[in-house]
């Protein structure tokens, strides 16, 4: 068995990315539950505990900021990190503004987002748990 490294939601409407993102965060040792809206990464954030909260930009039912500023206004405590095809510094503010502590662009080389995923999870992320 191999310990968890933490538990990210991870929140984008594009399945093909969703399913890359949960593949690669897995193999580095984290658990990715995935979500497709804003409702649904909203309900998840709010009744799950998590480590990282990493979001898209777009939705059909709203925007990332949308969610990150309700995460934080129902004290969410999980850090937050946007990866996103926004890439003006008025966006990435906004973001960063709205209570994420970090801003990648899609698309980003992995080993950038490994470190930037890792920065934001204490190294003793998901209390323990284990994985086969």
């Amino acid at each position: 068995m191999q310990k968890i490294k933490g538990r990210i939601l991870y929140v984008d409407d594009d399945k093909d990315t969703r399913d890359m993102m949960t593949a690669l965060l897995g193999l580095e040792g984290y658990e990715v539950v995935a979500a497709q809206t804003v409702a649904e990464g909203l309900d998840l954030a709010t009744s799950e505990d998590f480590d990282l909260v990493l979001l898209d930009w777009v939705f059909p039912d709203g925007t990332g900021i949308e969610l990150c500023q309700q995460l934080r206004e129902n004290g969410t405590p999980a850090p937050i990190l946007f990866y996103s095809g926004m890439s003006y510094s008025y966006e990435i503010e906004k973001a960063l503004s709205a209570g994420a502590q970090g801003f990648l662009i899609k698309p980003v080389d992995v080993q950038e987002l490994l470190v930037n995923v890792a920065r934001l999870i204490p190294s003793d992320g998901a209390s323990g748990q284990r994985i086969n």
